[in-house]
């Protein structure tokens, strides 16, 4: 299976400071903001990864990440010449998916809630059996968002992007994972109102094939789009919080690596060397005792 990582767009929500770099760049608490969504590929056991940037960032990402080979993953870049919608990742990225099914994170998303894991690998599953999976949480803005409205069963009943009047407050988040005809799919999309090839129209096609799943987050689930001052702030605090309170790290790609067994631990213990003055090195470090132990 493959992945998608959008870190495309001018982010001009947060002027001045992306005027001068990708705000998928900038720090999220301890972390770039994109290792978050590399994360959640890296669980759903995703190696084989697309970065799509912008011409002008796109070697900022190759000096932060690389070709992936540190975390145990394979990062191919592509340029999104400008933001003509979210669907249009699938046709930027046709030759790197082929024939598999293809997951999709946005690069300025971050997601955090018990058992999120199963989650990631079931929706994966679900991919390669034909089926589509969107995940959705209850907000207070929904207009905001592409919205999804969904039956006593929690089955989706309709798809909308960012409606005037909201048929629910279920917000659909940037992660998306979808069969192996998906990019056959995304050919079919006209652009909208907005000249953009919508996310929300690609999820009609598979409503209307009974082919999407909802899986909805509850209340133990917290999911920032992190592309505005205060939300960056946000989940930057709670990120601090649960690292500082129960002594983990969360979106420590070397870990993830290490323990899906992509990296040695000589590949890990030469990341903690190259950081062994801040936490983040010295969590690495304890991450290669406890093994020992």
């Amino acid at each position: 299976m493959k992945g998608i990582i959008l870190a495309g767009g001018s982010g001009t929500r947060m002027y001045p400071i992306t005027k001068g770099i990708s705000k998928q760049l900038i720090p999220i608490y301890d972390k770039p903001m994109i290792y978050y969504p590399i994360s959640l590929l890296m669980l759903a056991k995703i190696q084989d990864i697309l970065i799509i940037t912008t011409k002008e960032d796109q070697e900022n990402f190759k000096r932060l990440l690389g070709d992936g080979s540190s975390f145990g993953v394979n990062f191919t870049y592509k340029i999104q010449e400008k933001p003509n919608g979210l669907a249009e990742a699938f046709l930027i990225g046709e030759e790197f998916i082929k024939n598999d099914p293809c997951a999709m994170v946005l690069g300025d998303n971050i997601f955090y809630g018990n058992n999120f894991v199963s989650l990631l690998q079931n929706a994966r599953y679900r991919a390669v059996k034909g089926i589509s999976t969107i995940f959705g949480i209850e907000v207070p803005d929904p207009n905001r968002f592409g919205i999804m409205e969904i039956n006593s069963l929690k089955q989706v009943v309709s798809v909308e992007e960012k409606p005037v009047k909201p048929k629910s407050n279920f917000a659909i988040t940037g992660l998306y994972f979808y069969p192996n005809d998906v990019v056959e799919k995304a050919k079919l999309i006209k652009p909208s109102k907005r000249n953009e090839l919508e996310i929300t129209s690609l999820n009609e096609i598979y409503l209307k094939e009974k082919r999407l799943y909802a899986e909805i987050l509850g209340g133990g689930f917290t999911w920032f789009d992190t592309g505005t001052f205060e939300s960056n702030l946000k989940a930057s605090q709670m990120i601090a919080a649960i690292e500082e309170n129960r002594g983990i790290k969360i979106a420590c790609l070397e870990q993830i690596g290490y323990d899906n067994g992509w990296i040695s631990k000589e590949n890990l213990e030469k990341s903690a060397n190259q950081m062994s003055k801040n936490s983040y090195g010295l969590y690495l470090k304890r991450t290669l005792e406890k093994k020992k132990d």
